[in-house]
């Protein structure tokens, strides 16, 4: 049970440190306030990134906008990992943010 946990978790990281993922997360944690926000802030990221995943064929000139497959499970086991994931990668930067700018 504890590792299918840290697998989901290791999966998360791995999906957010890319370079969308970590410009999506320093901009979250740059909007992020406090603590309490956490889950918050992640859940837009998590959002924002499939967002722009969405729009990088209409961006690119190669192809055209897309839903994604929000009917299809793989698609909200993806967003659970992004979400995972970026709870982890803004929860670091946020402290790494605090420790810097001390109020």
């Amino acid at each position: 049970m504890l590792e299918s946990v840290l697998g989901f978790a290791r999966e998360g990281f791995a999906e957010v440190n890319a370079v969308l993922g970590l410009l999506v997360a320093v901009v979250a944690t740059l909007m992020m306030t406090a603590w309490a926000r956490l889950p918050f802030v992640a859940v837009g990221a998590t959002l924002a990134h499939i967002v722009l995943e969405s729009l990088a064929p209409v961006i690119a000139g190669s192809g055209g906008f897309s839903l994604p497959p929000l009917l299809e499970p793989h698609f909200w086991r993806y967003a659970g990992v992004l979400f995972v994931g970026y709870l982890i990668v803004v929860a670091i930067l946020f402290a790494i943010k605090r420790m810097v700018f001390r109020k």
